[in-house]
């Protein structure tokens, strides 16, 4: 979302439409409620980690000392139910008009907890709300960048160009090579 991104997206590709990532948005929340654990005092081992997590992913033990920590804070209680809540817009939103209605709803409310992550969503609102359209994320790419970089660290800098792209179109030209 950073403002250099779109510009030259909309400048090379004029017909491409902005989608932001839903890993990217909800990193923002995720940043600011870990924030707050901090502000309000919540500080035990492992807190972060109740916090951050998906809640129905949790097994009953950790769902347990969750609700245990969250008692702890009223504030800290409702921003976890928030941040719970934009997840499951991105879960349950099937379509574009649904998504756009849920997300600015949800934004009256986060915004008394989520300042800055409420402003961003709200700047980038028609971005964020395009992914609904057919749900794509930049998963795959984050990838191949990912696998990219690995091989210019195992090749210790190449010192020509020539050898490093042959070396990548040896490990992409394998179909298997690009699963995750």
């Amino acid at each position: 979302m950073w403002g250099g991104y779109p510009l030259v997206v909309e400048k090379m590709f004029p017909n491409a439409q902005i989608v932001y990532d839903r890993f990217h948005v909800m990193q923002h929340v995720n940043r600011e409620l870990n924030k707050l654990r901090r502000t309000v005092g919540v500080t035990e081992r492992g807190s972060k980690y109740l916090l951050l997590s998906i809640g129905a992913y949790l097994d009953v033990e950790d769902q347990e000392k969750l609700k245990l920590l969250l008692e702890q804070s009223p504030c800290l209680n409702i921003a976890y139910q928030l941040k719970e809540e934009l997840r499951s817009i991105y879960e349950t939103s099937k379509t574009l008009k649904s998504a756009t209605r849920q997300l600015k709803k949800w934004l009256i409310y986060a915004k008394l907890f989520y300042q800055q992550s409420a402003q961003m969503i709200s700047s980038h609102l028609e971005g964020i709300c395009n992914y609904f359209i057919s749900h794509a994320t930049s998963g795959v790419m984050e990838g191949i960048n990912n696998k990219i970089k690995l091989i210019k660290r195992q090749g210790y800098g190449f010192t020509n160009f020539e050898n490093f792209r042959l070396r990548l179109l040896a490990c992409f030209s394998d179909k298997k090579n690009l699963s995750p």
